[in-house]
């Protein structure tokens, strides 16, 4: 009976190890996808500020240019921004008070340009000229 017993208690405590370990290498690996998501989705929150008048506003001064533009493609202030079209001159002044980089800025500025060009000739469509104004490169 005590040899039995003592066999049992072994699978048990065996079974139990296998269980921790497998659990625990799950959880390990969640965690650091979990961590690596948060940081990527906040990752560009640093650029976000308000202004004086309590605005809020994208400011990538000292950024790289890649940087910039990954940070306007992310940024809450690009919906905003494409809520004004077909405005042409109500987004280049939101360029201009709203958003701070001069790489951004003027690469903007002549998107919207160059957009507002087409868009009059009638080169493309509304739909097409929102699709690129969403894609800054």
């Amino acid at each position: 009976m005590d040899k039995s017993l003592m066999i049992f208690i072994g699978i048990g405590l065996g079974f139990l190890y296998f269980v921790t370990t497998f659990v625990g290498d799950i959880q390990a690996e969640d965690e650091a996808y979990q961590n690596n998501g948060y940081q990527e989705e906040q990752k560009y929150n640093k650029y976000n500020a308000v202004d004086s008048i309590g605005q809020d506003i994208l400011d990538v001064t000292g950024a790289s240019a890649n940087m910039q533009l990954d940070a306007w493609n992310h940024s809450v202030l690009k919906e905003e921004f494409l809520a004004l079209f077909p405005d042409f001159t109500e987004m280049k002044d939101f360029t201009d008070g709203r958003l701070r980089g001069k790489v951004l800025k003027s690469k903007l500025k002549s998107k919207i340009t160059s957009i507002e060009d087409k868009f009059f000739t009638g080169g493309i469509t509304a739909e097409d000229a929102k699709r690129e104004l969403s894609t800054l490169k």
